[in-house]
């Protein structure tokens, strides 16, 4: 960081601390080094922590979560001639007002400490007229900066203690403020001695000043009553990291078989589409937007809401259109749900009742879908945390114009990049150009997330959930973003590049291939066929899956019929619908899964209470039951269509008995009104209870299907989306794999099959091991079928037999994914 005489303020009269920190931000905001919203954040954070580093000298500066109001790194010194109290006892000269994204202050610090250990050079800097004089202490050219930490005579301390400090960065901030927190607990003197220097283990500013780096000795000494518990709680925190988690190293195992070999950094996370992509990483942010609180004329800001969220809807009809001819009906459809919020009688009227309150159209707009958000992310399902980013999309949407703000400034590169971000909305998603967007790589967000879906839709490789460093990686470090694996490797070697690139190249050579034998049978080696359908969720996708290579419709989910519109499809509708899907198919299987609706998806017209956990209460066929009307139309129309070709009848989240036995009555109601033959009805297996009951249930249907995406979040116990479980809801976990097979062994007693049709199913892993498994059909979403009936036309059964056998003995989901295939 340069320092000008710019960035100084001399003879400052600040009335107390609230007023030093907006002076000392102001010049951060003049030299266009923050927006002015930042100094609110350096506020807060003295609410949080003290930034008082002692010797008349304050290091003020904001909150990690508004880095984003940070345009450049940066500091602004404010000189205190007359001093100003900071806290009770503690009083500034020197106000170092610090912009930074990560720890870039570092350097800053170090030197501030060695300024502390001379009073005459802080009080110089204090009261000096010449401004190039503390640029020269705080740029380490003073001979203060330079002196060496003094020795504290050590000779009357009892208890000691060495230990290897292993945190990456060493001994930087913020371990050792953990070992500061800790010293703090005790009563006993605590000394750190390193490399012929001591510092007193209770000042965050002499234990900066070591310089202690990672994999150094130092010597812990204590003395006093409690000397050895202190020594004892030290090593074990030392040895423990000091609060920071060490990274995981994920294996970087996938179906490419790439590995690097000479990475500086690897970051883990969850893969959201697959892919290898490299280049310069490059950091996306929204620009804040600000809004004044209050307003005098409710009845203004009340026609201002109203054509802000007019103009929010035109710009997502325009965007529907743009994303429906590039990337199709299923990704558009995304934004007809987001047009679906802005009518949202609730919404509209807290906002209503706020302004009315006083509050400006825009701040209660805001206060609102902030409330709704958070309240949305508590809950632990993985559609209700999607949703919750495209209600924020929505907000910020309809905020934009309530501010004046007409558009994010849009993301722009004159080269190809991997974008890294803290989250991309839908929108974000959707407007980005594959030509420039090498690939993405997410600090939050989840593999279900619609803007996963849009990124497979685009064929951009993506990866989420991989945590806070991805916020820290600064723009045009290289990086190859591996989505197979779900890893982000900084800094590769030149080496490392070019094999990347030559297996894209392999890779693409071999989707061409896998494409142009779709149409062949998924026969193993030694002669066993395994049926390979698809999923589909609308009627226009029955025919991509037959062109796809798909030998039918493994689960057609039957919700696109009834999401985004007022009223209920009637009975010829649905009819019509699931007659066309039948003729597209032209004789091969359907099989339609009846609704599953519930509190997690929003049906207006349905008026369905709120639920604090809707993957929990009234949702699939226990909705249907409490509403046998809509079932029983929904069932007349598929008995109708099953007159034009095979299909069948699944019900979804059956979790007892009584259940299935009800939902089987109201469709041999609805098959006798119609006059329509029987067709074979299964059931879903996401429950825990139908898989530990499958023999019961086997005597009672005509097959299973297994939608492993719930069933892993059942017997998890894990919400697949959040940050840091995401990885372990694994539907490779044993634990899983074993409900399956209890599951396939209890449907072959019984003479029945068992499909699987969750996400498990397209992966040529999990493939093989259902097969192995005895799973008689995998269905999967269209663009997996070629290359998964590729891969089990590779192995024999046998193999595929043994492989199952494996990974139901591992112990978890790394051992199963570290399962080397044949």
């Amino acid at each position: 960081m340069e320092m000008t005489k710019g960035n100084i303020v001399l003879n400052a009269e600040p009335s107390g601390k609230l007023q030093a920190i907006e002076q000392v931000g102001e010049v951060l905001v003049r030299e266009g080094c923050i927006r002015p919203a930042y100094i609110d954040s350096m506020k807060r954070r003295e609410e949080v922590a003290n930034t008082y580093l002692g010797n008349g000298i304050s290091i003020p500066h904001g909150l990690p979560e508004n880095r984003d109001d940070i345009l450049k790194t940066a500091i602004a010194i404010l000189q205190v001639p007359q001093g100003v109290t900071w806290n009770p006892g503690e009083v500034v000269k020197l106000v170092v007002g610090i912009a930074a994204k990560s720890d870039e202050h570092i350097e800053i610090l170090t030197n501030l400490t060695h300024v502390l250990d001379d009073p005459a050079t802080v009080e110089k800097m204090a009261t000096t007229d010449d401004p190039a004089y503390i640029i020269q202490a705080l740029s380490g050219e003073t001979g203060a900066s330079k002196r060496p930490a003094p020795q504290l005579d050590v000779a009357d301390f009892d208890h000691s203690v060495d230990v290897t400090v292993m945190n990456p960065h060493g001994l930087h901030a913020r371990p050792a403020t953990t070992f500061l927190d800790i010293a703090k607990l005790f009563d006993s003197t605590i000394v750190v001695e390193y490399d012929g220097r001591s510092g007193n283990g209770k000042s965050l500013a002499s234990l900066l000043k070591l310089g202690v780096g990672s994999g150094k000795i130092i010597r812990i000494h204590a003395k006093g009553h409690d000397a050895r518990q202190a020594l004892t709680a030290l090593k074990d925190a030392v040895d423990t990291g000091l609060g920071e988690v060490e990274e995981k190293k994920a294996a970087a195992r996938s179906a490419h078989g790439w590995v690097p070999n000479d990475v500086k950094r690897t970051i883990p996370g969850c893969t959201a589409s697959p892919g290898l992509a490299s280049g310069p990483i490059r950091q996306f942010t929204h620009r804040r937007i600000v809004v004044e609180a209050m307003a005098k004329d409710p009845e203004h800001e009340l026609s201002e809401l109203a054509h802000a969220i007019a103009a929010a809807k035109s710009n997502l009809r325009m965007l529907y259109n743009e994303v429906r001819s590039r990337s199709g009906e299923p990704q558009a459809a995304i934004f007809r749900a987001h047009e679906a919020f802005l009518d949202d009688p609730e919404l509209l009227a807290e906002t209503r009742d706020r302004i009315q309150n006083g509050n400006s159209a825009g701040f209660a707009w805001r206060q609102v879908i902030d409330d709704r958000v958070r309240g949305m992310e508590q809950h632990d399902d993985e559609v209700l945390a999607a949703r919750a980013m495209d209600l924020r999309d929505v907000g910020r949407r309809v905020l934009r114009h309530l501010a004046g703000v007409l558009q994010d400034e849009p993301f722009t590169s004159d080269e190809p990049v991997i974008l890294a971000a803290e989250d991309l909305t839908p929108s974000d998603t959707a407007m980005l150009d594959p030509a420039l967007i090498l690939g993405f790589c997410t600090a939050g967000g989840g593999p279900t997330s619609h803007s996963a879906i849009i990124a497979r839709s685009l064929d951009i490789p993506a990866i989420v959930a991989a945590g806070p460093a991805v916020l820290e990686i600064e723009d045009g470090t290289m990086a190859i973003l591996d989505g197979d694996t779900g890893n982000l490797y900084l800094e590769p070697s030149v080496a490392d590049v070019e094999t990347a690139a030559r297996t894209r190249q392999r890779i693409q050579e071999e989707r061409d291939a896998e494409f142009r034998t779709r149409y062949e049978p998924a026969l193993t080696t030694d002669g066993v066929r395994v049926e390979v359908a698809a999923n589909i969720g609308k009627a226009s996708e029955a025919e991509k899956a037959v062109e796809g290579g798909g030998e039918g419709v493994g689960l057609l989910r039957t919700e696109f019929l009834f999401l985004d519109r007022e009223t209920a499809p009637d009975e010829e509708e649905q009819y019509q619908s699931y007659k066309s899907m039948v003729e597209a198919l032209n004789g091969l299987p359907l099989i339609v899964r009846t609704l599953d609706i519930g509190g997690d998806k929003a049906v207006s017209y349905l008026d369905l209470p709120a639920e604090d956990n809707p993957f929990l209460g009234e949702r699939g066929i226990r909705l249907c039951l409490n509403r046998p009307e809509l079932f029983l139309t929904q069932l007349r129309a598929i008995y109708r269509a099953s007159r034009h070709g095979p299909l069948r009848i699944m019900f979804p989240m059956i979790a007892t008995l009584d259940e299935l036995a009800a939902g089987k009555r109201l469709a041999e109601k609805a098959r006798i009104e119609v006059g329509a033959d029987p067709v074979d009805i299964g059931i879903m297996v996401e429950v825990p209870s139908v898989a530990v009951m499958a023999r019961e249930f086997a005597k009672e249907v005509a097959f299973f299907s297994v939608g492993t995406n719930d069933l892993t979040q059942y017997v998890m116990a894990m919400d697949r989306v959040h940050p840091t479980l995401a990885a372990q809801a694994d539907s490779l976990h044993p634990a899983v794999l074993r409900m399956i097979d209890q599951v396939v062994r209890a449907a072959d007693e019984a003479g029945i099959w068992t499909g699987v049709c969750g996400g498990l199913a397209g992966e040529p892993l999990g493939a093989i091991i259902l097969a192995g498994l005895g799973v008689k059909e995998l269905s999967m979403v269209i663009p997996s079928i070629a290359s998964v009936k590729a891969r089990l036309r590779s192995i024999s059964m046998k193999q595929a037999r043994e492989i199952a056998r494996q990974a139901l003995a591992c112990a978890d989901n790394n051992q199963v994914r570290a399962i080397e295939l044949p």
